[in-house]
């Protein structure tokens, strides 16, 4: 007659394989790879720790804006954008990783309203306060081990902050091995830069402008699409002082003239990184 496990034995066994399956899914989950992505926020902090170790010591900083930008772009363009954009230039590095998005940043005075704050939905806050804020994230990325912070900012009016913040940083750590930057190039190719590519393309200042217009809605449509009122432009009637839309006209935008500006952003902001980190 076949020997039968006692009820001590068979709930022993059981408790092993348990306890087995237990250790596996721990190991597995363990040994999984981090998810495919460049974004700091996607990723949980020992998967970020990983990544430092593995050499993924370039911290990027996209700051974007809160503000009006006419009838047909949303208020949180500069943000899209500048994650977008970031991400790309994430990519091409190699090295490099995303934080969060500043989206609150110096849009005028507040009362009375200046600028942008003329318009619903645009938020403000004090220059004071916007760089004590870049400066304290850069020094959080710092202290868990990236090397090199790279400050880029999608809008034209707190440009001088960040190179203060940038020049400020870099001083503070010089001799340290890390880098603060805030390469101009990134904004110069996506206002200047991009408008001479419109222009040789035959596009006139009367239709690129400087806010809202054609470049503006360009890039969205290649990199936020779902920022832009696509039905509402095509039918728009030509553009007043009123409507938040400076020196151009959006109505001839399209996504493959954004992504001309896009790659010529993106393929200027990696020269500048790459140019400027080994010179310390």
């Amino acid at each position: 007659m076949p020997h039968l496990p006692t009820p001590i034995a068979r709930r022993a066994r059981h408790g092993l394989a348990w306890l087995l399956a237990a250790w596996l899914l721990i190991a597995a989950a363990h040994a999984a790879p981090a998810p495919d992505t460049v974004q700091l926020e996607d990723l949980t902090w020992t998967e970020l720790r990983g990544a430092l170790q593995a050499g993924k010591t370039t911290a990027l900083i996209p700051i974007g804006g809160t503000e009006q930008s006419g009838p047909y772009l949303a208020l949180g363009k500069h943000n899209a954008r500048a994650r977008a954009l970031a991400e790309r230039i994430a990519r091409a590095l190699g090295d490099a990783l995303v934080a969060p998005v500043v989206a609150y940043v110096p849009e005028g005075s507040i009362a009375p309203p200046s600028a942008h704050m003329r318009f619903a939905g645009t938020i403000s806050v004090p220059a004071g306060a916007f760089e004590q804020t870049l400066t304290a994230a850069a020094q959080s990325l710092q202290a868990h081990g990236f090397r090199t912070i790279v400050l880029l900012g999608d809008h034209g009016g707190y440009q001088a902050s960040l190179a203060r913040v940038a020049q400020r940083l870099d001083q503070a750590w010089r001799g340290k091995g890390v880098r603060a930057l805030a390469p101009h190039a990134y904004y110069q190719a996506s206002s200047s830069g991009f408008a001479a590519l419109l222009r040789a393309r035959g596009y006139g200042a009367e239709e690129i402008g400087t806010h809202a217009a054609l470049a503006d809605s360009a890039l969205q449509l290649a990199l936020a699409p779902d920022t832009v009122r696509a039905a509402a432009l095509r039918d728009a009637p030509a553009p007043t002082p009123g409507d938040g839309i400076h020196g151009g006209n959006p109505r001839r935008a399209s996504a493959a003239l954004g992504e001309l500006g896009a790659e010529l952003i993106v393929s200027r902001t990696v020269e500048a990184i790459r140019h400027a980190v080994p010179a310390r």
